[in-house]
């Protein structure tokens, strides 16, 4: 038992700065690689028996390597993550009042706004349809759905702006 623990420290003490600059290579994040690097040598540890007994057991750790970076990268989205600065303060709870005005508003902006603009608006963003599906269904091209959508998303910003300065004011 002795000897298998110091073939493992003997190996893992000899590939470390290989694994690590493998891991940050292919990750492009240093303490991302920490991270894959002390998995992969925790479950080459628990199955350190079996894996040195293999013909190329670099070969071997480098493909245990690879599939632990793409669980972590695949995973990520279930860890906690520590952030280094405060999360932003919850919303003040949204009441149905609320809601029904910011509708209004936004309703109201898009009704300013030419035929072609609030088609494009509704298109793009209501009904999540593609640059190229938008521009097939409104009989024009890439570019001019593109253009369109910069002029009435300024101008809806200007209308919902304007009205939220106005509604302050009234406070």
């Amino acid at each position: 038992m002795a000897d298998a623990e110091g073939e493992f420290v003997e190996y893992v003490s000899a590939r470390l700065p290989s694994l690590h600059r493998t891991a940050f290579l292919m990750c492009g994040d240093a303490h991302l690689a920490d991270d894959v690097v002390q998995q992969t040598i925790t479950a080459l540890y628990v199955s350190w028996r079996r894996v040195s007994r293999v013909d190329n057991v670099d070969a071997y750790v480098h493909r245990m390597l690879v599939h632990k970076l793409v669980d972590e990268k695949r995973l990520s989205w279930a860890k906690v993550r520590l952030f280094g600065a405060v999360p932003e303060s919850p919303r003040t709870p949204v009441t149905p009042h609320d809601e029904v005005a910011e509708r209004d508003s936004v309703v109201g902006a898009l009704a300013r706004l030419s035929r072609g603009q609030r088609t494009v608006l509704v298109l793009r963003f209501l009904c999540d349809l593609s640059l190229a599906d938008t521009a097939a269904a409104m009989g024009c091209s890439e570019g001019n759905v593109k253009a369109q959508t910069s002029r009435a998303l300024a101008a809806v910003r200007q209308v919902l702006d304007v009205a939220e300065m106005s509604g302050r004011s009234t406070r």
